[in-house]
């Protein structure tokens, strides 16, 4: 069996789980003083009559903030991926090993090799479940800190936005409560927007695309003068 690494390191959609992050950092719908002083002003009632909804997965990994701090994890996570990788590479190598020489090998050398291979596929894969918790909860707590900051955030823009009710859909139906909404009632871009206004965190610099280069324009030639009438060619 192959190890696919890939698949538990930073993919393009990280797995958080946000009903687990709320268990620990819900929602507030009505917070406390000590909370309106640090966060700034959040409404402690909820007048509006209007429904919106809000991934707040996405709006977690959009933040300045976010994309920031998991590119700093993913790099972080670079050399783990690298040795599960030299494992894995070791395994296969062994299989083939055995698959091309095992006829020829005697009973007892074919006997240490399996032995050998078993050995370190379970070796990797305990590797591969540790790294992939290991990952799974630093991914977790860096969710868990921007989203007890978005938190009040979002009910503070709810509720200046005549909002009565907000319905998260990081689980797309019919895992999650949506079966569908359309965009004019999303606030995720607004919130990051607020979020990122609020935290100072400057965007991520990306590295500029190579330009495509344009090949040297031929320099223009002079036509000839038309020769007078009757002129004969030399």
């Amino acid at each position: 069996m192959t190890i696919k690494l890939a698949r538990f390191f930073m993919p393009a959609v990280l797995v958080v789980s946000v009903a687990a992050l709320a268990q620990n950092a819900a929602l507030p719908a009505a917070p406390s003083a000590a909370a309106n002083n640090a966060a700034g002003p959040v409404a402690t009632s909820a007048t509006g009559t209007r429904m919106g909804t809000i991934n707040v997965e996405q709006a977690i990994f959009a933040t300045n903030e976010g994309q920031r701090d998991f590119e700093v994890l993913s790099k972080k996570l670079e050399p783990k991926q690298n040795e599960l990788k030299g494992m894995n590479d070791e395994v296969e190598s062994l299989k083939k090993q055995l698959n091309t020489q095992g006829e020829k090998l005697n009973d007892e050398s074919r006997g240490t090799l399996v032995k050998q291979i078993e050995q370190k596929q379970k070796s990797l894969e305990r590797s591969v479940q540790d790294a992939r918790d290991d990952a799974q909860n630093q991914q977790n707590e860096i969710a868990q800190r921007i989203l007890q900051k978005m938190g009040p955030m979002i009910v503070k823009y709810a509720d200046g936005n005549g909002f009565g009710v907000i319905i998260d859909t990081s689980n797309p139906w019919p895992n999650g409560p949506v079966l569908w909404a359309g965009p004019a009632v999303d606030i995720t871009r607004p919130v990051v927007d607020l979020y990122n206004a609020q935290s100072g965190v400057p965007a991520p610099v990306r590295p500029a695309a190579a330009k495509p280069t344009t090949p040297a324009a031929k320099p223009a030639t002079t036509p000839a003068a038309p020769k007078p009438p009757g002129t004969q060619p030399k």
